[in-house]
């Protein structure tokens, strides 16, 4: 159950929390809601794929290139928001398991273009079924009108913030962690 809650420090009683089933209190910001809900919806899809041999983005790979056969690896890493170089270990092991084929670009011998195997599609088209089901599963406290208006939300704040939206951003640079000699 989750229930707002004011905190009773003297320097935080405008901080709104909202309090857990098991009394955990989780900050009522954007961040720290979309985090919460971030790892709600990988452990839904994560159990989903529980007993195959497929992660939760190894599936939106694959959904990605079932809905647009042939792009390249910076065109997928773009869709599934990753490095490039973590795209790229993403699809060699997909091709390591024939779920995808990389094929030479006409336009730029260099690029390779990705497309999903036959039996790729096929254990997509299995795996997919599932998904109306976890979605409604996670979006179940809302009404119909809800979740829409609540999709349609995410989809105008994601807009509207698109240029903060790339792989590693908020990650601290290398070799900025203070040292444990530096503290005084």
């Amino acid at each position: 159950m989750l229930r707002p809650s004011r905190s009773s420090s003297p320097d935080n009683r405008s901080m709104t929390s909202v309090i857990l089933s098991n009394g955990v209190p989780i900050r009522r910001t954007p961040a720290a809601l979309a985090r919460r809900f971030s790892q709600i919806c990988l452990a839904v899809v994560a159990e989903s794929l529980a007993g195959e041999d497929v992660t939760p983005l190894e599936f939106a790979a694959l959904a990605h290139l079932s809905d647009e056969p042939d792009i390249d690896v910076n065109g997928l890493a773009a869709r599934l928001g990753v490095e490039q170089s973590h795209a790229s270990l993403l699809v060699d092991r997909l091709v390591k398991a024939e779920l995808v084929e990389r094929s030479i670009n006409g336009e730029d011998r260099r690029a390779r273009l990705l497309r999903v195997t036959p039996p790729g599609a096929k254990l997509y088209q299995r795996l997919r079924r599932a998904a109306p089901a976890r979605q409604d599963r996670m979006l179940a406290p809302l009404t119909s009108a809800e979740r829409e208006l609540f999709l349609d939300f995410l989809v105008r704040i994601i807009k509207a913030n698109e240029g903060y939206a790339r792989p590693g951003a908020g990650r601290r640079k290398r070799g900025s962690y203070p040292s444990p000699s530096s503290k005084t």
